[in-house]
């Protein structure tokens, strides 16, 4: 009588094992001194900072949702993981935390070494831009659940704050100015509209768009942020991660009950790459959905929005004034 295996079900552990020891030296790139041991234990160990007063430490989690399907179609593959940080990381800095390491999931109906090896070392990119470590992982052969060709991604990134930094929002004020940075693009938002739209109405993805591909334009990986925030740590109150929601749905979730914020809607400069889709949804539609060139927005009293603005890319999109707490677009 034959014997089954493993394998004869879709599922290679060999690969799997191969796969491992192709990771170490693109995950040991973004080790420092607080990781302890190295990739192939059953956890990743990281020291805690000792230089905190309170320290708190924050989670987050996040995917890159249907951006993904792009990348595998259009080889997209080496910058989609450090979407994939990007997501997690500019969550963090929200509530004031350091990104100290990071972790991923990786699913796939089969693992195909070479395609899997593009997607961590954009993640392992991703963390070096955040100044965290990439610190393990797993990988999954799923072949009932996953079609041919196709494989998912999340991501667990652990940050450490001080816990009255995260106070400092209670501090928005009327008159604090409101600083918008630039998004690199769509970010990771919106992609089942944008794919509806490209199928809906025809639209050549292929061809070049002031000297680069449009399907590269869409791609563009996610600005991470966490440079700025750590440039600008100490003057800045409160900051909002624009993503799903866009603007309004997003700052909201910073104000106190008593403050709101005004939004000069013509101040924001929204990249051309948008334009492309905007005249095929209402307007309204496309606030809600995409960032609309914002990626993070911050809230700094007057004093400092001019220092801040010389040490990182900012611009003035809007301030505050005492109200009901909403987002008003102008």
């Amino acid at each position: 009588m034959n014997k089954l295996k493993y394998k004869d079900f879709g599922v290679d552990i060999d690969e799997g094992n191969n796969f491992v020891q192709d990771l170490k030296p693109i995950v040991k790139e973004t080790f420092n001194s607080m990781v302890l041991g190295g990739l192939g234990g059953f956890s990743g160990c990281f020291r805690m900072p000792n230089n905190y007063k309170n320290p708190i430490l924050c989670a987050a989690t996040d995917g890159v949702g249907s951006k993904l399907s792009l990348a595998i179609e259009y080889d997209g593959l080496e910058e989609i993981g450090i979407d994939l940080v990007a997501m997690c990381v500019n969550d963090l800095i929200c509530d004031f935390a350091k990104p100290m390491f990071f972790l991923d999931y990786y699913a796939t109906h089969k693992l195909i070494n070479a395609e899997a090896i593009k997607v961590i070392k954009g993640i392992a990119n991703g963390c070096r831009q955040a100044q965290c470590a990439l610190i393990g992982g797993e990988t999954a052969e799923m072949p009932s659940v996953y079609a041919k060709g196709d494989f998912d991604l999340a991501g667990f990134a652990i940050g450490i704050a001080e816990e009255e930094d995260i106070k400092k929002r209670l501090d928005i004020k009327d008159g604090d100015i409101i600083l918008g940075l630039p998004s690199s693009g769509f970010h990771s938002n919106g992609f089942s509209l944008i794919r509806g739209i490209i199928t809906s109405k025809k639209i050549d993805i292929l061809r070049d768009l002031h000297g680069q591909r449009i399907i590269d334009l869409i791609l563009k990986p996610t600005k991470i942020y966490v440079d700025d925030f750590l440039k600008c740590k100490d003057k800045i109150k409160a900051l909002a991660h624009i993503t799903g929601g866009g603007i309004k749905e997003n700052f909201i979730r910073i104000l106190p009950d008593n403050m709101q914020a005004i939004i000069d809607e013509k101040s924001i400069q929204i990249p051309e790459i948008f334009k492309l889709f905007l005249p095929h949804i209402d307007k309204e539609e496309a606030w809600r959905v995409f960032n609309m060139g914002i990626g993070m927005a911050i809230v700094v009293s007057g004093e400092h929005a001019q220092s801040i603005m010389q040490d990182i890319q900012a611009y003035i999109i809007g301030h505050i004034e005492t109200g009901d707490k909403r987002v008003i677009l102008k």
